[in-house]
Parts: C-alpha cells; structure tokens; sequence
C-alpha cells in the first residue's frame, strides 16, 4: 500500500478527521518545493514511525507528509503535474471559473473559456486516477478519449449563450434562465468528465488491497465504485461555485444599491467564486475516504475465492 494510502486508512476514518488534514494539504505554498524535496520528504516517511498518529507530533515529519500527500499519485507513486497538485487548484480553478460564469462578447470568447475550464478539469482527472494494467497501450486513446471530452464539454456548455446571441432572445425571463443554465450545464458536464475519462478503471478494473497493503486483485467493481464516488465529490465542488453566484446576483441587482453601482456585481461575483470554491474543494475531497472500502460481496467471485477478508481497500483518486 503507497504511503498516503497509509496515512489516510490512520488518519480518514471521519469526515472532520478528513477536512482537519486537507486544510494543511491545500497549503500553496507546498507548491514551492522541489522534486528532491518531495522525494527526501517520502524517504523521510518510509523511516519514520510506524504509528502515523504519533508521527504526526515530529514537526518534520508532519511536513513531509503534507508534501507527500500534496504532491504524489497514490496509485502510481509519481510526483502529479505542479498544475494539477490539490494546492493548485484553488488559484487555477478560480479564473477559469469566473471567465466560465463572464458574459462575453461572442460565442467563440465564451467557447475558448469553456474548453480551457474542461481541459483544466480533465487534466486533474487524469494525474489523479489510478493507473490500469493497460495505460500504456492505451495511452495515445486515453489522449484521444480526454481531447474529444474537452470539446465536447465546451460545445455543450457554450449553448445557452449561442442561444442568446443567435437569436437575441427578447424575453428577460427566458434570458434569466439561459444565464442560469450555465454554472449547472458546466458542472453537469464536470462530472460525466469523470465518469469518461476514467471510463479505463471500470473497464479494466483497479487493484484491491487487503487490511495489510497486499494487493490480491484487480476489480472492476472497486473501479466502478471509484469513478462513481469521484463523480459525486467532483459535483460537491463545482456545482456550488458555478451555480450560487448568478442566483446570488440575480435577486441582489434589483436593490438600490446595485442599481447605482453596476460594476459592484463583478467584484462581487469573483469573491463568491473564491469564497464558495475554497471552502468547497475541502469538503468535497473530504466527503468520501481518499481510501475507499468495498465489501467482500460485492467483489468478483475470482478474487475472492484466493482470500479469506471481508473487506478490500482501493483507491480512489480526486
């Protein structure tokens, strides 16, 4: 079993225990350092003390596992892309959303937002799966499968507004809604990225491990069960951020003081976006086990019929 695994089977048995550790985690300044750094923190940690819990009281220890939980893929043990680390993703995510939620000149300004929101989130889906038996044969599909994904994504989102500018929709209400559909069309369309692009782990199946780390099997179930988990965190994160801002803005633009300060809805807008995304990307890492559990019922006869648990392990990704 990787390391961070380790930690989170210790340190993730409760939601609060979770969201107290992903706060250290989202730290942007574990950005900064090194790949010898991160590979001086895991030896670090493969001599320390076993009892995690009392680990964590070593300062020095404690950092290196920060900056190996912020750094490396649990399923591949390779440092992930700086631009897909969890620090980045509150700093990278949040203009990309606020040019998502814009209204732009023309439908190809808002396309070009849309595809690099999509391209953004499907990058960080793909440094944060788990590595299938057949990613290397299959990896100029998985290149294949993520591109055609991302424009379609943006094609898709980009609909309301062609829908206003096209035909200049008369109607203020019909106008509301179509300004209302984008943050749900987009998070909608967020999470059947997930369930795309990592369509390779219910198909091919992900390793199970036992209660000691031993991996005794690869399951598709464990990998349906995985992609599906991360579809609904990935909805926790983006659905709120997308969709509260434009409700927020609709009601608060009929008050005198809007009326007097137009511009006010921007910056109002934006500090919605950082304040609902940051508090978000915590809860949603944290509402599911980074380490997922799967009963013994529910795995294939083949795997368990060469083990006496009752309960695997796997991992479950971001």
């Amino acid at each position: 079993m990787d390391l961070n695994l380790q930690f989170w089977q210790s340190e993730g048995k409760t939601f609060f225990q979770r969201f107290y550790h992903w706060l250290d985690i989202l730290d942007p300044l574990l950005l900064f350092k090194y790949n010898k750094e991160i590979e001086k923190s895991r030896t670090i940690l493969s001599t320390s003390e076993p009892d995690i819990t009392k680990s964590l009281q070593n300062k020095t220890i404690k950092e290196a596992w920060k900056l190996s939980l912020a750094s490396m893929n649990s399923s591949t043990g390779d440092a992930i892309p700086f631009v897909f680390r969890p620090p980045a993703l509150l700093p990278f995510a949040v203009p990309l959303a606020v040019g998502v939620l814009s209204l732009h000149r023309n439908v190809k300004q808002a396309f070009n937002w849309q595809l690099f929101f999509h391209a953004y989130t499907c990058g960080f889906s793909v440094s944060h799966g788990n590595c299938t038996q057949d990613s290397k044969e299959l990896s100029y599909m998985q290149v294949l499968l993520s591109t055609g994904t991302v424009l379609f994504s943006a094609g898709i989102a980009v609909l309301p507004h062609y829908i206003m500018t096209r035909y200049q929709v008369p109607s203020p209400s019909t106008q509301s809604f179509l300004t209302f559909t984008r943050g749900p069309v987009t998070a909608a369309l967020c999470v059947f990225n997930v369930l795309l692009i990592r369509s390779s782990e219910f198909q091919n199946g992900i390793e199970i491990m036992d209660s000691k780390g031993d991996i005794v099997g690869v399951s598709q179930k464990a990998g349906e069960k995985a992609v599906g988990e991360t579809a609904i965190s990935r909805a926790v994160m983006i659905g709120p951020a997308l969709c509260i801002p434009d409700i927020v803005l609709h009601y608060l633009k009929r008050t005198r003081t809007f009326v007097q300060y137009p511009r006010l809805g921007g910056s109002l807008k934006i500090m919605m976006i950082i304040s609902i995304l940051g508090l978000m990307i915590p809860v949603s890492f944290s509402w599911i086990p980074q380490l997922g559990t799967i009963q013994r019922s529910s795995i294939e006869p083949e795997i368990i019929s060469s083990t006496e648990e009752t309960e695997f392990f796997y991992n479950r990704g971001l």
